[in-house]
């Protein structure tokens, strides 16, 4: 047995079928001149899209008063504009003769329906980017009162009680706190680190206020001159200010 027989059984190639992208150039009329033109100007839209892109040269749709086409002038006038021929789609005997003379493959007429080609499709066209949206939303209004064991969360934004807030209830905001009535319970804004957060108030007679994790519980706050009078509560530094309203 020859040392080259185990090759020669092993297969160097194997045919498959494939969909590749290849572009057709339908001619209507026999009419080079303006084909080069109006090529040209195509061309021009995407540059990118036509440089080596390989080509069928459809002349089945030519009708018979056309005449014979120069074939080698066709080919060279796409070739000046990037497009590589592969082969041409025809029915006419003069169009296979002229394609046999240059040895370029025949395809038989086409019955399938082809779209016209944009030379722009397939561009990834970027999309307006979505706004951020705003760091404060719209303000959380609670109009009923706030009962002992009750929390209540305005993310991201101000929170507005119009009513008052018993023991054991907890207010928490993003922004600012406005209670319109006795503020009892514990009270907690900007809590997600805003320091210009500030609380508001008609009644201070909280177990605890915070801004920004800075707190008094209500020992602290029964010391304080304003103890049961409207204040605004606010922070500087590391100090929590009350302040008559």
């Amino acid at each position: 047995m020859s040392q080259t027989e185990p090759l020669d059984q092993d297969p160097v190639f194997q045919l498959k079928g494939s969909m590749l992208a290849i572009t057709v150039l339908e001619l209507a009329r026999n009419d080079l001149e303006s084909l080069d033109r109006q090529l040209a100007a195509k061309v021009a839209q995407a540059p990118n899209f036509f440089s080596n892109a390989p080509l069928v040269l459809a002349l089945d749709k030519l009708p018979a008063s056309e005449g014979s086409v120069d074939l080698p002038g066709l080919m060279r006038i796409c070739r000046q504009h990037g497009l590589r021929t592969l082969a041409i789609r025809a029915s006419r005997i003069e169009d296979i003769a002229a394609a046999i003379a240059v040895d370029l493959p025949v395809l038989p007429p086409s019955g399938a329906r082809e779209r016209p080609l944009d030379p722009h499709e397939g561009t990834v066209v970027k999309k307006p980017e979505k706004p951020p949206e705003p760091t404060i939303k719209p303000t959380k209004i609670i109009t009923s009162p706030v009962r002992g064991g009750q929390q209540i969360y305005a993310q991201g934004c101000d929170l507005v009680v119009i009513s008052s807030v018993s023991p054991g209830a907890e207010l928490l905001a993003d922004g600012n706190i406005h209670v319109y009535g006795a503020m009892r319970g514990r009270v907690l804004a900007g809590v997600k680190g805003d320091t210009k957060a500030r609380i508001f108030c008609q009644q201070m007679t909280a177990e605890l206020v915070s801004i920004a994790g800075h707190y008094k519980v209500s020992e602290d706050l029964r010391r304080d001159p304003l103890w049961g009078a409207g204040v605004q509560v606010s922070l500087s530094g590391d100090v929590l200010n009350i302040i008559r309203l």
